[in-house]
């Protein structure tokens, strides 16, 4: 199962470029008929050049706060309120709102709870709640289907929760094609163009039918820091695409001796992008096993490099040993910055490549039934 991201709650990396004479966004908020009483507010946003998350607060007096962001781009940022309630409490959706800001004054008022927002001074915004409305039929399923994933993994019913993770697959995708590709498409001079393209590639760049309307978006938008980021990522999906040569890479294996992928030149190898903490891959780990040890001794390895966290070696090693998963293993253990993920643009997991011997990409993303049908036809029976 993908990442699943429900578009009203997504804190995500985006800025594009605004032109404006006015340097600061200026947030004015107010709270309306809030039940709960809300004595600070933090905010935060992805700043692309620093390449880290910025976390700013402002005090609550007369249900109002204010923050002033030195900020020249659009920018989406989350809000959450810090609540005078009883610690038992847990934080719900309704103590966080995702605005769109932009340079100008913007009026962020809440109604009766604090994620219930009224924007006003953003276009942005505006767009964005356009594309939550576009969104809500196909989140609502993925949700619903999250769910029975979950509760089929908990049953042990592996094979029930491989067929909800396939199902919620497919709607992401239609949810990507028709709703962002096609937004990006017809409303390429939106201040959201970009970002409707940065969602529906959140899984992996697709190189094709992505380009062209990145093409056709304002220049001012590809000189953006973002944008700039976003052309790059294309040029990593064209160099690690169907009939290109797999990039080679070098990481430590379990017992921290340095591995190559070139090393397994002369084999069928498949490099699957997995980690401990993530159910989908491990729900899909006995698919992997089962054609493993079906093709292992016909010329095919695989090569597992693991988005386990600094302090997740244990936990990676203990995966790899109740799953049974007996091929190489590396990782640098730094989480979604893996320098093999960052060179191959993984965005979300279990993602897999299969190389063929002379090192040359020939399928991706191979899940379920689909990596023994593959294997089937490239190597037989």
């Amino acid at each position: 199962m993908k990442k699943t991201i429900i578009l009203l709650a997504i804190v995500f990396p985006f800025a594009a470029m605004a032109q404006t004479k006015t340097p600061v966004i200026k947030l004015d908020g107010v709270l309306k008929n809030v039940k709960d009483t809300v004595n600070m507010v933090y905010l935060s946003y992805y700043d692309e050049a620093a390449s880290k998350r910025i976390t700013d607060s402002a005090k609550v007096k007369d249900n109002t706060y204010h923050f002033e962001l030195k900020h020249t781009d659009i920018l989406q940022v989350s809000l959450r309120a810090k609540n005078d309630y009883n610690a038992t409490r847990r934080l719900s959706r309704k103590d966080f709102a995702t605005i769109f800001l932009q340079p100008g004054i913007v009026n962020v008022v809440s109604i009766d709870s604090f994620s219930n927002v009224k924007v006003t001074g953003s276009k942005a915004h505006e767009e964005f709640e356009k594309l939550n409305t576009l969104s809500k039929t196909y989140n609502t399923q993925i949700q619903e289907l999250g769910i029975k994933y979950t509760a089929a993994k908990k049953a042990g019913n592996l094979e029930e929760a491989a067929k909800f993770d396939a199902q919620s697959d497919s709607i992401n995708d239609k949810l990507g094609k028709d709703v962002f590709l096609h937004y990006a498409k017809t409303s390429p001079s939106s201040p959201l163009a970009l970002y409707a393209l940065q969602r529906y590639n959140i899984y992996g760049v697709k190189v094709a039918e992505t380009e062209p309307v990145f093409k056709k978006l304002p220049a001012s938008v590809k000189r953006s820091s973002a944008g700039i980021l976003f052309k790059k990522k294309i040029d990593v999906a064209k160099k690690t695409s169907i009939g290109q040569l797999a990039l080679d890479f070098t990481q430590n294996d379990t017992i921290g001796k340095p591995v190559s992928l070139s090393s397994f030149r002369g084999k069928y190898v498949l490099i699957d992008f997995w980690a401990s903490w993530c159910g989908p891959c491990r729900a899909e780990n006995p698919n992997v096993v089962k054609v493993f040890n079906k093709y292992k001794d016909k010329n095919f390895t695989i090569l597992s490099v693991s988005l386990d966290q600094p302090d997740g070696k244990e936990r990676w090693l203990k995966a790899i040993h109740d799953d049974q998963l007996t091929w190489t293993h590396v990782s640098d253990l730094q989480f979604w910055a893996n320098a093999v993920a960052k060179q191959y643009d993984v965005q979300a997991i279990p993602a897999n490549l299969l190389i063929d011997p002379k090192g040359k990409i020939i399928a991706k993303n191979l899940r379920g039934d689909k990596l023994e049908e593959q294997l089937h036809t490239v190597i037989g029976e």
